[in-house]
This record gives C-alpha cells, structure tokens and sequence, in this order.
C-alpha cells in the first residue's frame, strides 16, 4: 500500500472504538488482547459497550458442544446492533474470529451475509490490512475472509503488549498441536506445533513485568511439547524456559498450561521441584481412565501412565495441587470404561477439573466412530463423575482453611466495598477485605472459609488495612 493511501485511509479509521467477545481458552484470551493491540495504532480503542463500538469481533472457540449455534445466536443479536447503526448512517464492522471462523469460514459468510470479515487465529496479525479492505469505499469495499495459515510466524509481526489485564499476564509460547486425539479441533484449527524462540518470550515477559505483571502464565495448546530455540541454536524444553523466565527481576510467579501426559519430561518434572517460582498447581487433562477409551481418543498414554506422572510429580512436590479434564460419553464407552475413570479420580485426587459430555465436532474421526451414547446416559454418568470431582475440589477447599496463604491480589472484588479478589498459589479465587493500593501485591492471608469454587480470607495483619 502506498504511503498516502495508508496515511489517508488511517485517517479515516482514526478515533473507533472496539468491542471484543472472547469465548474459550485462556489461548483465545490472548489472542484478544494481542487484536487490541495490533489495532491500537490504526485508531481503535476497547469498549465494553457492543452498542457504541464501531468494530466488534467475536473470537470463537469450537471446542464447547454447539459452539457455531452459539456463534450465529450472538451474530443475530449483533445485527440488530449494526443495522441500527447503519439506520444513523453510521458504519460497523462485524467480524468472527478464532476457531469457528477457521473451521466454518465459507458456512459464516454464507449464512450471515451481514458479517464483514471471517479469519483464523494464524492471521490476526494482519488485521489492520484487513480492516482496511472491509472499511474501504463502497467502491472497493470487500468482504474479508482469510483462514490461511501463513508461511511466516505471526509472532514475529505483533507488537508488544500495551498493557497487561492486571497484574497477571498470560503470554503465548506455543500453538498448534501435532496430537490428533480423535475427538479434537485443534490440530485443524490451529496448526502444527509451533515454538517460540527463547529470546522472543524473555523479551515479552520483561515487557509485561515492566508494565505492571507479577505473574506469567505460558500459554500453549500443548505448552509442554515446547521445544524453542535458545542461545547458540541450541533447543529448549518447557523446564529450562520456566528457569529464564523465572530469573526475570519482578516476576513473582509462574504458571503455565495447557499439559499434555505424553509430555511430562523428568525436566519438566524437576521443575516444579527446584524453581520456587513455579506456582504447585498443574493442570493435566486425561479426559478418561479406561485405557481402550484412551486409545480411541488417539490420547497417546495410558491410566497407568497417567498416575506414574501423578505419583513422580508429587514426589518432586508434596504440596502439588491437580487439575484435569474428563470427556463423559465417548463412542463405544461401556459402564465399565466409566467405572475406570471414577477409580483413577478417587486414585489421583483433584482440586479442580473440567469435564464434560462428548458431543461430535464435524472432520474429527470420532464425529464418525459407532457407538454414540443416548443423552440421558452420557448426563447421568457425567453427573456422577461430576459429584465425585466436586467432593474432592471441596475436600481440597475445606483443607485450607485455617492455614496462611501467600495470595496475589488481582483484582477489586464483586462484593462488598473494598473487598478484594486474589489468586492463591494453587488458583484458587479467594475474597479478602482490603484496600484497593494492596492489588497487584502477594501478601500472607488467613483462609477463613472455604466454598466449592473459592475460599475467604483476612489479611494476617493489620497494617495492610491502614487508608
């Protein structure tokens, strides 16, 4: 594009406003901040505020059941929106991002021909082109759909951070799956496995320090398959990059998810044993304990294979808290396949976990595999295995309680005044009754009480409630 045009169609996106709706993983979070970003320099500005946005992008997830149901159910209330809009002679962008868009691009743009532009997770760094050609003059105004997946990283073309969503901070290390477990999206939706280099991320996590984070999340659809290149070219595991990072001046805490079993490396293992910084808190999904159900889903490891991790991980950090993911209902899973998985819950123990009722995602063989279950099975078994994981997060709540916790505080609470919300090492939400200054600090707090999905506390002194 030529410098006039640029500098003359920049002029006219000038002082726009941005509303993004995210679904999905902590990864599509990100990737939202990372958009807000790249179209902050061509004039665009976040708003909470759909109604008064002149850009909204939804940014999808395919993993949750009838996620492009959803997808079109919120693009129907958004039309309302833009037509309204347009009623006032005012122009709106609607655009679907992430996921969906990547897997269903032509069906949006067909079914929803008020949708300006479709484009995958791979190419959100060329948003501002592609916000141009959907803005142009009704002359060269084009629909925009891109769900390539391009030749360059992306990474190398997206700024830094402009600031981070308080004072914990996701950053992206690696995308794209090479898995294929039978019943996932990921592998077609995002990619081959991609690593970042070390210096990259070293460089964005001091960014991120520098504007206020004191914890870091690493982020990956398969974080531990990390294998980046580091100095003199050599390569580098997830164990050694959570060392660098840690050694950061200002970064207190470190985290990262999502795990893959097959993984698991003895480095990675001995991380969580020598690095105080690394947070004890692990989220590993299994999605099931019956080794032939695990072998369907292409998952790569077995329950025995699982627990061996579980068991290594525990040695190397007693005070080690668990989180997993379980898929209820899969093709062909028999009351003895779930019964396998009820008895690798009650072996391992978790203090959270997600899971859920398999629902086929359209080109994955398992949309294909015989043996679908009918509904009221799959929902009475995913509520029993729902009741045992529930008894042992509360067992895990309930056992805090009475114990001082370093807690980071993160954010104001949605109660009472001056209540604050923070994050305990082992993820835990707490609400603790503070000033507003003690938000981005770790300080020790007393658990008081513990409910299913969060505990309560009082700061240990009182010092720290002085105005």
């Amino acid at each position: 594009m030529e410098q006039m045009e640029w500098k003359t169609r920049r002029k006219i996106m000038s002082e726009r406003k941005l509303h993004i709706k995210t679904w999905g993983c902590q990864m599509n979070v990100y990737d939202s901040n990372k958009m807000a970003d790249v179209l902050a320099p061509v004039g665009y500005r976040l708003t909470d505020d759909p109604a008064a946005a002149d850009m909204i992008i939804l940014n999808t997830c395919h993993i949750r059941e009838k996620a492009t149901d959803k997808v079109f159910s919120e693009l129907g209330r958004l039309r309302e929106i833009k037509d309204a809009r347009a009623a006032q002679g005012q122009k709106m962008l609607l655009a679907v991002a992430g996921c969906v868009a990547q897997a269903e691009g032509e069906f949006i743009i067909e079914r929803a021909p008020y949708v300006d532009m479709v484009f995958g997770p791979q190419t959100y760094h060329l948003l501002p082109e592609m916000v141009l050609d959907a803005l142009g003059d009704d002359a060269k105004r084009k629909r925009v759909v891109n769900t390539d997946f391009p030749t360059e990283a992306k990474f190398d073309f997206l700024p830094a951070a402009q600031s981070p969503d308080g004072p914990s901070a996701f950053l992206a290390i690696q995308e794209g799956c090479d898995k294929f477990c039978t019943f996932c999206v990921v592998p077609y939706t995002r990619g081959a496995e991609f690593s970042r280099p070390v210096s990259a991320i070293l460089d964005e996590a001091r960014n991120l320090r520098d504007q206020g984070a004191c914890e870091i999340t690493l982020l990956g659809q398969n974080v531990n398959a990390y294998h980046g290149a580091g100095p003199n070219g050599r390569t580098v595991g997830l164990g050694a990059l959570i060392a660098a990072v840690a050694e950061i001046e200002g970064i207190s805490r470190v985290r990262y998810m999502t795990s893959h079993p097959k993984d698991m490396d003895q480095n990675l293992i001995d991380a969580h044993r020598d690095i105080d910084k690394l947070m004890p808190y692990l989220h590993l999904p299994i999605q099931s304990g019956s080794d032939e159900i695990l072998e369907k889903m292409n998952r790569k490891h077995t329950a025995a294979h699982y627990l061996d991790i579980v068991a290594a991980l525990r040695k190397a950090r007693p005070d080690i808290a668990l989180s997993t993911d379980f898929i209820v209902g899969f093709p062909g899973e028999s009351e003895a396949h779930f019964e396998e998985s009820l008895a690798l819950i009650r072996e391992a123990g978790f203090a959270s976990s997600f899971s859920f009722k398999y629902s086929p995602r359209p080109g994955t063989p398992a949309a294909n595999m015989p043996g679908l279950l009918r509904e009221d099975v799959k929902s009475e078994r995913l509520q029993r295995l729902q009741d045992l994981l529930y008894s042992q997060h509360i067992a895990f709540n309930a056992s805090c309680v009475g114990k001082t916790m370093p807690v980071l505080f993160d954010r104001p609470g949605k109660g009472q005044d001056e209540e604050l919300h923070g994050r305990t090492a082992y993820n835990q939400s707490i609400h603790v009754k503070g000033k507003p200054r003690l938000i981005g600090q770790i300080l020790p707090v007393e658990i008081t009480g513990a409910f299913p999905n969060s505990l309560a506390g009082k700061l240990e002194t009182g010092e720290y409630m002085a105005a």
